[in-house]
């Protein structure tokens, strides 16, 4: 019976190969590979058991305990499973932790059900430290950043110039308003995709400049490190053109996915909260007066909205950029006196960054 293993290959990450995870979904919860799917071979409960078992009585008698756990028509469906997703996916590969016993156990009984599939020599864990030491390389490649005032389209300039986009890895837009209608991802799997889609752009590489955190996560320190080396560009943009911008992203296209993926009326009702709740966590920063009358003219905006004027939304997003954002990123600039290798409009950093890409490029 076949028990094949391959070299970890994070090829099949760049390709988007299908990965067959079979660590308990808590697991899997804390960090996956890109492109895997979760099909245990044993649930939360059952891991737990046996890993006790394994402390109290050792590896045999934790194998004999999880036998009869995982067994007769449990078993069926687990293997049925792995099944389905191979029917769909004939070159998925099976992994675990380490590559060990448990995707060992699944190579055999899907075996026993007719199917060879090789399982990744090392597993997650060797996965992962794969992804992690593509980043830890790329951040001694060179690296140039984008920086610039809020709604200057820095995010589609850089992924004009071939990413990588750190606040799709995040799934965050890098500001109080910029929470993604759909989970957060955990710290391990933003590092992950970070890390996939360094497989996919080539140094030089252009970022967003960007505070380490991100939303809920961190850019990981290498990285990190490498961006505050990095030489920078500043885009300069009208605040007519910003404020277009910001009501782009912050209202037409927040909208878009909300109601897409909840439906109109609670869409509309989640999306309301972000915005208000994102609005009142500045309270600190805007002080009370300031606070109060922005959401006023908040309120006013969704009601015109809600009767087919989303163009409302400039009357509190304008003040929000002057009164906010803009003193605050010019505050960042006083205090690290940054010079810039090129400033000026949005287009000619792009130009600037294009060029700046192919001189260092080779």
């Amino acid at each position: 019976m076949s028990q094949e293993t391959l070299e970890p290959d994070l090829e099949w990450l760049r390709a988007g190969r299908t990965l067959i995870d079979v660590r308990a979904p808590v697991e899997f919860a804390r960090g996956a590979l890109p492109g895997a799917v979760n099909l245990p071979l044993m649930d939360d409960e059952e891991r737990h058991r046996v890993g006790i078992h394994y402390k109290q009585a050792g590896q045999g008698a934790a194998i004999e305990l999880g036998e009869r756990l995982v067994g007769g028509a449990l078993k069926r469906r687990r293997v049925e499973a792995w099944r389905g997703c191979l029917a769909a996916h004939p070159d998925a590969l099976v992994y675990c932790f380490r590559g060990g016993l448990r995707s060992q156990i699944a190579q055999q009984w899907l075996a026993e059900a007719g199917i060879e599939r090789p399982r990744i020599q090392g597993g997650w864990k060797a996965m992962r430290q794969a992804l992690c030491r593509r980043i830890d390389a790329a951040a001694e490649r060179p690296m140039l950043v984008v920086g610039g005032l809020t709604g200057c389209a820095k995010t589609e300039l850089v992924q004009r110039a071939g990413g990588p986009d750190l606040e799709a890895c995040a799934r965050h837009k890098g500001s109080a308003f910029g929470r993604h209608p759909l989970p957060a991802p955990a710290q391990i799997d933003f590092e992950h995709a970070l890390g996939r889609e360094l497989l996919s752009v080539a140094a030089p590489y252009v970022v967003e400049d960007e505070s380490r955190h991100i939303g809920s996560v961190n850019i990981p320190l290498s990285f990190w490190r490498g961006m505050q080396r990095a030489p920078r560009i500043r885009v300069e943009m009208p605040l007519d053109w910003r404020l277009a911008r910001i009501h782009k992203d912050y209202i037409e296209d927040l909208w878009a996915i909300y109601a897409g993926q909840y439906g109109e009326w609670l869409g509309w009702a989640l999306m309301r909260k972000q915005l208000s709740g994102a609005l009142a966590r500045l309270r600190k920063r805007l002080g009370g007066a300031r606070l109060q009358r922005l959401q006023r003219l908040q309120g006013l905006a969704f009601a015109e909205h809600a009767r087919g004027n989303p163009q409302a939304h400039e009357a509190w997003l304008a003040p929000l950029l002057t009164e906010y954002y803009d003193p605050l990123y010019r505050h960042q600039l006083d205090k690290h006196q940054q010079a810039f290798l090129h400033v000026g409009d949005w287009d000619s950093c792009l130009a600037f960054a294009r060029d700046w890409q192919a001189s260092r490029a080779g």
